[in-house]
């Protein structure tokens, strides 16, 4: 009896050690322990609101706007206004406070808002006519996170009033609603219209943190052996190459913009493309391993599918554009790693998080 009682401790023992192998994948470059039963936090579930409906149905009436020009009065609250503005400090302009033709509704609280001595930026502007030339004086909020230099700040801003008009919303109506939506008849139908929308984007947005977790997991659960050498050095070209585009566009040298816009130097951008390409490559390595033992390597077809997308995604119609622009092998390893990460999100353990925890 004993003998047998061994018997059935060690052949569960070597089926555990078994069952524990069989998940571990390796190659020349890496060696994956788990990627099954990937244990990953839960994300929270929100539901979607009737506020939230609301918003969007007031955005989308807001875009069919209609704007009536208005020449025969003062500009009032309510009104969309075009100006030139230049603000000053002790006489100096000073940086970022000048815009033309800029557009701003009164009544909005988007400029600068009334303070104990001082009315507010938009307040200022009531009253005046189109061609009005005139001074204002506003002080900055004492909390001011868009620019703490100036938190507090008395300035002086001289302004150009261009223009003056009046904006009218649509109302909601099942007349509306026939003539923009494709899918409903009613005001209450496009209701439900827009909430199914904003469930399929929550259920979207906590499907791609559930990938973004499976796949951070696996990494954590990746050895690495040797990095390839030749797909690091391409990683780490596209990342810095990144930035340097950023820098073209602002008519500025690489080193000036990152200092400038992204408080940081040359050689702290290489160290972070280098590590990024790293850690890419490794995770490269590691979706390959999966989606050759799964079966998850995507057909010709369903690649053809994911450049269109990507393409579309990316404001592209031309889909060749895009795949010359982003190249062939970076957008399949793309479409590779968004397969095995859909794999992973189905087999992962979502643990629930306590406020500890978190």
């Amino acid at each position: 009896m004993k003998k047998k009682m061994i018997s059935v401790i060690l052949a569960a023992a070597l089926a555990g050690t078994l069952a524990g192998c069989s998940t571990e994948l390796s190659n020349e470059y890496v060696t994956v322990a788990q990627y099954k039963g990937l244990e990953v936090p839960a994300p929270a579930q929100t539901e979607v609101t009737d506020e939230q409906v609301d918003l969007v149905i007031e955005s989308n009436l807001a875009g069919f706007a209609t704007r009536e020009e208005i020449t025969d009065r003062p500009a009032q609250t309510g009104d969309v206004v075009n100006i030139d503005y230049t603000g000053y400090i002790d006489g100096e302009a000073f940086e970022g406070g000048s815009a033309a033709a800029a557009e701003l509704e009164l009544g909005s609280n988007s400029f600068i808002g009334a303070t104990e001595d001082y009315a507010g930026f938009e307040e200022q502007i009531v009253g005046h006519n189109i061609g009005d030339e005139f001074d204002i004086t506003v002080q900055f909020p004492e909390e001011y996170s868009q620019n703490p230099d100036m938190e507090g700040v008395v300035a002086e801003f001289h302004i150009v009033l261009n223009s003056i008009a009046v904006e009218t919303v649509p109302e909601l109506t099942d007349e509306w609603v026939q003539q923009n939506s494709e899918e409903s008849e009613t005001v209450e139908e496009y209701r439900d219209e827009i909430r199914s929308t904003l469930e399929e984007s929550t259920e979207d947005s906590v499907r791609a943190e559930l990938q973004d977790s499976v796949l951070n997991t696996l990494l954590e659960n990746t050895e690495v052996k040797k990095y390839p050498e030749d797909v690091v050095s391409a990683q780490e070209a596209m990342f810095t190459e990144a930035y340097t585009q950023m820098a073209e566009m602002y008519e500025m040298e690489l080193g000036e913009f990152l200092e400038t816009y992204m408080q940081t130097t040359e050689e702290e951008l290489n160290q972070q493309a280098k590590e990024y390409a790293q850690q890419s490559a490794v995770l490269g390595e590691a979706v390959k391993l999966i989606a050759e033992k799964e079966n998850l390597e995507p057909t010709e077809e369903e690649y053809t599918e994911g450049y269109a997308e990507y393409a579309e995604q990316s404001g592209y119609e031309d889909v060749q554009a895009f795949i010359d622009e982003v190249g062939e092998d970076a957008l399949r390893s793309q479409i590779r790693q968004d397969a095995v990460a859909e794999y992973l999100v189905d087999e992962c353990v979502q643990v629930e998080q306590t406020e500890s925890a978190q």
